[in-house]
């Protein structure tokens, strides 16, 4: 078969292409025979299933996912006890893992042991089997440096961006002859902070991506200043002097339907007496049904979705910038964010990574930079909102120096403001801040808006503005402090504070309006505030 070169590693995209039916079986047939011919476990996938199709797919990653019940699991356990010689499945906890152990001791039998201590299985043709749970944002340091030739997730939306992307790092072997790849599975996302996996999968999951991939078809990307880039092919490019080498990604969905164990025990049924948006997620596989919002959330998802579709790049109009919003990273993995409003539309958010701002001058810079390059001569005089606390104080201080009218957000401040209904009152700045983005975003427009609320098309600031919980506490409405945020989510949620942040004003009570950002306005609550649009 002249068309496939010996060495299989060298096998071009472009050469995948060119492949016949009868090429591409026999391709799958020199990667099996990568392996040992008889691996001591024999598991087949459902022939002519989507959980074949991901069995044998060619992507660096691949995501499994849909509804509930297509052999998703299973596909990871078997990839790893035929396919694969040392593999690792993740799930966040431990507990969660209980199942997968239960399936492995059905297969393996005494083919194999397992040690509970270390969660690995250990087979005896060789290959091994670890079990991981990476429960809290700090666990995947745990798993630095371990190679495995199969970087395994179960229920990936679970996990957070920053964990997944940390942890396929190792994804590598020795083995001359030993293919490596990633596989996760999953169901749709359950929650907003889910939803990253819809920007990682973008061109088959996100319903408003401008290239639409098929199942199954591969796409190509590459980090660059670490952001995600899709690629035209996987042939290498030149970044600032670095050859990039792309990786390979495609998304496969399934369904109970393709499981015929399952079927046949009647498991469909129990998914369509399931409520909504349970239903469509788990019995279809639907990305896009709503995500199911956390009672205790104080921004809902669906107010925050409809200001982003109204968004148009034009909204602001002849308005002049009314203020920046500067939450501020210092080194790290935060990212500095900036967020111009013009009234109630705001501007695509200026991310800039933490290790680019490493003191008040270099954050100063990116304002005076964002003001300086404002159409409006009026523009120059909006008010930059910055977060003083810890290394906000020192951007504070420069934008003061060089003359910019600032606000001191802190965020930990005692107020005596209520919310437009005067009946509820908040601990601190930032639990009315957030409420107050809420009673904004509002669709019944308690604060008398002239016009609905706009903002940028961005996932990040979508999962940010969502994530943010409270709880009714003596004193007031307390917000979900940010650390404990971050701890849930895998990051800080810069954007949203960054946002609302935006929205501050000074004046008495810390009362928020939407004038002419030269003019100070001493009032005593919301409505009348708005009411001077």
């Amino acid at each position: 078969m002249s068309a496939i070169p010996a060495a299989i590693d060298i096998l071009t995209p472009e050469e995948i292409d060119k492949l016949s039916v009868e090429e591409i079986r026999e391709y799958k047939k020199l990667i099996a025979g990568r392996l040992p011919p008889k691996p001591a476990v024999a598991w087949k996938p459902f022939k002519g299933k989507p959980q074949e199709a991901a069995y044998w797919s060619l992507a660096d990653e691949l995501f499994f996912a849909g509804a509930a019940g297509p052999g998703k699991t299973d596909l990871l356990i078997g990839l790893a006890l035929s396919q694969h010689q040392r593999s690792i499945i993740f799930r966040r906890e431990f507990p969660q893992l209980r199942a997968v152990i239960d399936r492995m001791h059905e297969l393996i039998g005494s083919r194999g042991s397992f040690n509970g201590q270390d969660h690995v299985w250990r087979i005896e043709d060789g290959r091994t089997v670890e079990l991981g749970a990476v429960q809290h944002e700090w666990d995947v340091d745990r798993y630095q440096g371990r190679p495995h030739d199969l970087k395994a997730f179960d229920e990936l939306p679970q996990l957070t961006q920053r964990q997944f992307r940390f942890l396929i790092g190792w994804n590598r072997t020795t083995l001359p002859d030993q293919r490596c790849r990633v596989v996760a599975a999953g169901n749709p996302p359950l929650n907003p902070e889910d939803r990253w996996v819809i920007e990682e999968w973008a061109p088959w999951l996100d319903n408003k991506y401008h290239d639409p991939a098929l199942p199954g078809e591969l796409r190509w990307y590459a980090m660059l200043q670490d952001k995600l880039t899709w690629l035209k092919s996987g042939e290498p490019i030149h970044h600032k002097g670095e050859k990039i080498v792309p990786r390979s990604r495609t998304f496969i969905p399934g369904r109970v339907d393709d499981n015929p164990i399952l079927l046949a025990r009647g498991y469909k049924s129990v998914l369509q007496g399931m409520p909504e948006p349970l239903r469509s997620q788990l019995l279809f596989g639907d990305m896009n049904a709503g995500t199911q919002d956390d009672p205790w959330q104080i921004i809902p998802t669906g107010w925050v979705r409809a200001a982003m579709e109204r968004w148009t790049p034009d909204g602001a109009g002849d308005e002049p910038l009314t203020a920046i919003g500067v939450d501020v990273a210092r080194g790290g993995k935060d990212k500095t964010t900036l967020a111009k409003r013009h009234k109630v539309w705001w501007d695509k958010l200026a991310k800039h990574p933490g290790t680019t701002t490493p003191d008040g001058p270099a954050v100063a810079g990116l304002i005076q930079r964002e003001l300086a390059t404002q159409r409006l001569p009026a523009s120059r005089n909006a008010l930059v909102c910055i977060d003083v606390i810890g290394v906000g104080a020192s951007v504070y201080d420069t934008c003061r120096g060089q003359g910019m009218r600032c606000h001191p957000v802190n965020s930990g401040q005692a107020i005596h403001q209520r919310d437009s209904t005067n009946n509820l009152t908040f601990r601190n700045l930032r639990a009315w801040a957030y409420w107050h983005m809420r009673e904004t975003l509002d669709p019944s427009n308690p604060l008398d808006l002239p016009q609905p609320p706009q903002l940028p098309d961005d996932p990040e600031l979508l999962a940010d503005l969502c994530c943010v919980h409270y709880k009714i506490t003596p004193g007031g409405i307390l917000a979900e402090p940010k650390e404990e945020i971050k701890k849930r989510i895998g990051r800080s949620p810069d954007a949203a504070d960054a946002v609302v942040y935006s929205l501050l004003q000074p004046g008495v009570d810390w009362t928020i309006h939407f004038l002419d950002p030269a003019t100070v306005v001493h009032t005593v609550s919301p409505r009348k505030a708005a009411s001077w649009w």
